[in-house]
């Protein structure tokens, strides 16, 4: 939950999270779990209590790859609703591709001639390619999207397929090839090949897999949103920070405050997405989102009820 500040921009009073994996399993059996429908209704038992403790002007409350692919994701849905009190909508992937570009519009400076933002899921990885070479820059960065699509796999399925706990160089490489295989179908991968050159090029990652990789290389004591949120990484470092990573067993892993028992058996194979993405839109920076889904979906709710026009207007003046 947030409240607008100046313009463009809100300060969030409220929020929540816990990492439930909906859609274990899923891959396998094409159903949600019943332990993984119960870890989720849990959660958002206490999403909602927040909501209805607080007087919310505009909400939107979305569901995403889990549902959109599972057998029983709507049968899930009416049970968010009847226990939780929390009414879901299934979004597409192309809304998520876009909440995702809106969410992370301030990390874009004004001096990027273009970006790959890629979100990486449980299920599924969202990619963007967001071109600002040409024209005039629009307030809404998805605007400037050129392509984007949507990869099947996430960072649950793929070490559900391929082995998350004991990750070896072999079982790496092979997740990596399995993602680049797919990449090589994204018929507009091609979009920014007139900027991929230019330093006005970057990726920008907005997922547990690279605010991880930031807190190890931060070599935090304890995960800290304000000094990951827009950290730049470059190509070096986060090449030193997979290979360190692959340097550890699942012990070592769940030993890293940044990790966890949590993500220990997940990072790997969010590393081999990453691995695959740099391939194919290789940048010497990369930059760190620790936001995403929820921050586009406050933005673009903000900009829809003009909260900002009066002090937009208003800085047009001065």
């Amino acid at each position: 939950m947030a409240i607008p500040t100046r313009y463009g921009q809100f300060r969030v009073i409220d929020a929540f999270s816990r990492i439930v994996r909906l859609g274990e399993g899923l891959s396998a059996s094409g159903r949600l779990a019943d332990k993984a429908m119960d870890r989720a209704v849990e959660a958002l038992k206490v999403c909602g209590d927040k909501l209805r403790s607080r007087n919310v002007r505009r909400a939107r409350l979305i569901a995403t790859e889990a549902c959109r692919s599972a057998a029983n994701g709507a049968e899930f849905l009416e049970r968010v609703e009847r226990e939780a009190g929390l009414k879901l909508e299934i979004i597409d992937r192309q809304t998520e591709a876009r909440l995702a570009v809106s969410g992370c519009g301030s990390l874009v400076d004004r001096d990027t001639r273009g970006v790959v933002l890629f979100d990486i899921g449980g299920g599924s990885s969202e990619i963007a390619l967001i071109d600002l070479s040409r024209g005039r820059r629009s307030q809404r960065l998805a605007n400037h999207i050129v392509s984007w699509t949507s990869l099947p796999v996430g960072v649950v399925s793929l070490a559900e397929r391929f082995g998350g706990r004991n990750v070896t160089q072999e079982s790496f490489t092979a997740m990596v090839d399995d993602v680049s295989e797919r990449l090589t179908a994204f018929d507009g991968r091609d979009r920014l090949d007139h900027v991929l050159e230019s330093p006005g090029f970057h990726l920008l990652g907005t997922s547990g897999t690279v605010t991880t990789l930031a807190g190890v290389h931060l070599d935090l004591p304890r995960y800290d949103r304000r000094r990951v949120d827009g950290l730049w990484m470059d190509r070096g470092s986060v090449d030193r920070m997979i290979e360190k990573l692959l340097g550890w067993d699942f012990q070592h892993r769940v030993a890293n405050p940044c990790i966890g028992a949590d993500r220990a058996d997940l990072v790997l194979a969010g590393c081999a997405i990453l691995e695959a993405i740099r391939a194919v839109w290789p940048s010497q920076r990369l930059r760190v989102a620790d936001r995403g889904l929820r921050e586009g979906i406050l933005s673009e709710l903000m900009a829809e009820e003009g909260v900002w026009r009066d002090s937009g207007r208003a800085g047009a003046r001065r």
